[in-house]
């Protein structure tokens, strides 16, 4: 796709919304007039091997307390919606995953997908109830396709959970703490996981203001 273009409604309705220095990385941030989506030019990407490290150093122990605290902002709406036993994908596992093995506490059978640590493309190839994406779609190069690929193995009223900090207004992004992270490269208001849920035909639920789930209608074609 070309730069010009936002990288999830392909539209060419975009505008520079502020250039930052984040650690040592220098990066300019672009905002979609259509979709709201605020992401960064590819040539301000950090390298593959960067990013691994990067992710290396976040604390994601899966038998630590605090982060499962965390984990259960997404995971308690979410029981909510499934039925028991129901099958699952942790898309963008990183390198503990956590929060497959605290759905399978709770009697779920869940596989696992990351794109550094566990890049098992076989499971791709299933359909499943419920597709988890915590803390993940911030790190989507091209976010369009991911959610194309999500959107095609998720069963027809399936949910699709997603937790990631939502800007509240672009105004506040240049101090949004967010941004600060260097493997950071998009980010959602509420306006565009609303754009999200009416491209896919999705019911849209707000938990808070990081945590969303979509529930995918059957198809009527």
């Amino acid at each position: 796709m070309n730069k010009e273009f936002c990288p999830l409604c392909y539209s060419s309705k975009i505008e520079f919304l502020v250039s930052k220095k984040v650690y040592k990385h220098k990066r300019d941030f672009m905002f979609c007039i259509n979709c709201e989506l605020v992401f960064v030019p590819e040539k301000f990407h950090l390298s593959k091997q960067e990013q691994i490290n990067r992710y290396l150093q976040h604390n994601n122990n899966p038998y630590d307390s605090e982060y499962r605290k965390f984990l259960s902002k997404i995971i308690e709406p979410l029981i909510d919606k499934i039925i028991p036993g129901a099958k699952g994908l942790d898309y963008g596992s990183g390198p503990g995953p956590t929060l497959s093995l605290m759905l399978d506490e709770l009697g779920y059978s869940v596989n696992i997908y990351d794109i550094y640590f566990s890049e098992d493309d076989s499971v791709l190839t299933f359909s499943y109830d419920f597709i988890t994406c915590s803390e993940t779609a911030e790190h989507f190069v091209s976010p369009r396709e991911e959610f194309d690929k999500l959107d095609k193995i998720l069963k027809n009223n399936g949910i699709l959970a997603i937790m990631t900090s939502m800007l509240d207004s672009k105004d506040n992004f240049k101090d949004w703490y967010y941004n600060r992270d260097p493997t950071h490269l998009s980010f959602y208001t509420k306006n565009t996981m609303i754009w999200i849920s009416n491209k896919y035909n999705y019911e849209i639920s707000f938990y808070g203001s990081s945590v969303i789930l979509f529930k995918k209608n059957i198809s009527v074609n």
